[in-house]
């Protein structure tokens, strides 16, 4: 329930979002900025498009988590994986002479 009141809002937040050129930001940039805190603003050049948000609101979200404190380092994934590819080779070379 909690995940889709968070999409909810961040639909609803992008219905409403402005769109501007990269003029008018350069413009009014104070503006926009301001803007910024409550909602996105997606500014436009050319076919690219830029969003701008409030970082201070996606902070919950880029906390370190459980997943992330178990995480390998890549060192350690080459170990690991060096193992079980060692072990696999073990076994497909005893099981093809065993066979023969």
């Amino acid at each position: 329930m909690f995940f889709f009141l968070i999409f909810a809002e961040t639909f609803i937040k992008r219905i409403k979002m402005p769109v501007i050129s990269s003029k008018e930001f350069i413009t009014n940039q104070k503006k926009y900025f301001e803007m910024a805190l409550d909602r996105e603003v997606l500014v436009k050049r050319g076919k690219n498009k830029f969003i701008i948000s409030n970082a201070n609101q996606c902070d919950e979200f880029l906390e370190p988590d459980d997943d992330f404190r178990r995480a390998l380092s890549v060192e350690e994934f080459k170990k690991r994986a060096r193992v079980v590819v060692e072990n696999a080779y073990k076994r497909f070379t005893n099981e093809c002479i065993t066979t023969t």
